[in-house]
């Protein structure tokens, strides 16, 4: 079975001395590493959306000063460079294609990449989204989890939208950019959903699980309203495989179970009232390592457990089908 991973974060990997053409094993950062092409490749990952991910005040090859727009700038251009280079050496294959394409990437068979940029504070100002989506940006997210010039994050939980992040949210809905409302904070989520400029099939979560199905309080996860307005504008969540994500109050040194993970599942599913809004974002090595994943998921070629076990709970085929590929390949045209 092929899979659609919604949420990957290749570039701040490698930048951050992640070689992405070799097996992952022990590699840096947030070792023991599971994610690299040929990692991917193994795993049945056909297509993905790869991050452009900043970190404002952050320590690592993509952070920049929080005050500083032409230095977020600099950070977010540098992993969309990366990616145009992968493209160009037929590593993946951009969505939209570049022109003039390659032609060691046209026939070759490697993943599609559909490019999401994580916290929108590269971009300089709401007319400069023009410049990121002609070189090929499908998806925004206004705010990583510390909160950015346009929105406040899962961090920042007294922080909304700012004037600046409605007007970037105008500005996309002109443009047919996606928005992902991963990492904002609930009044963010709240704020943005009340602005009304989201037409259906543009809105997701690329890489959240189901509040209730935890403390009910984490504003990292999705409440369950915000879970049924992504379903009615036909959007999709992507399910995160990070273990504290999955599973209220579990160690560090510990893993949830495959179960754990798709409770977050059926949950989505069952406030939804379908199963074509749910999919896999799993966010490997985004932060953490393979050991803070479910037992038994020690990397992509692990994925068919959770179709496995989605069977095993009596999906239909179909349905267990457009969890691993076809909610996601829908939604992004593919």
């Amino acid at each position: 079975m092929r899979f659609f991973d919604a949420h990957l974060d290749l570039a701040c990997l490698a930048l951050n001395g992640r070689d992405m053409g070799a097996e992952p094993g022990g590699q840096g950062p947030w070792a023991p590493a599971c994610v690299t092409f040929p990692a991917l490749a193994r795993g049945r990952v056909e297509a993905f959306m790869g991050t452009i991910f900043t970190e404002a005040d952050g320590s690592d090859r993509v952070a920049y000063p929080a005050s500083d727009p032409e230095a977020a700038h600099r950070a977010g251009a540098a992993q969309l460079d990366l990616y145009h280079q992968w493209h160009a050496q037929g590593l993946i294959r951009l969505v939209p294609e570049p022109r003039p394409s390659d032609p060691r990437c046209v026939d070759a068979p490697v993943p599609r990449c559909l490019l999401l940029m994580e916290c929108a504070d590269p971009i300089r100002t709401p007319d400069e989204l023009d410049w990121w989506v002609r070189r090929g940006v499908r998806a925004v997210g206004l705010a990583w989890a510390r909160g950015s010039r346009y929105a406040g994050g899962n961090s920042t939980p007294d922080r909304g939208l700012t004037d600046l992040g409605r007007e970037l949210l105008k500005r996309m809905a002109h443009l047919g950019v996606v928005h992902d409302l991963s990492h904002l904070s609930q009044r963010a989520v709240d704020d943005a959903l009340d602005l009304g400029t989201h037409a259906p099939g543009m809105v997701i979560a690329s890489h959240s699980n189901a509040r209730s199905c935890l403390t009910g309080t984490e504003e990292r996860q999705l409440a369950d309203d915000t879970i049924r307005q992504i379903g009615r504008l036909a959007g999709v969540v992507g399910l995160n495989l990070c273990a504290n994500f999955l599973k209220p109050g579990i160690a560090r040194a510990d893993r949830p179970s495959i179960d754990d993970a798709l409770r977050h599942v059926d949950r989505i599913a069952e406030l939804m009232g379908h199963d074509r809004g749910v999919g896999l974002g799993s966010d490997l090595d985004g932060g953490f390592s393979a050991l803070h994943l479910p037992a038994g998921i020690d990397g992509p070629h692990d994925f068919h457990r959770l179709t496995d076990a989605l069977s095993a709970r009596g999906w239909s085929p179909e349905g267990v089908n457009a969890f691993a590929w076809g909610n996601w390949a829908r939604f992004f045209n593919l």
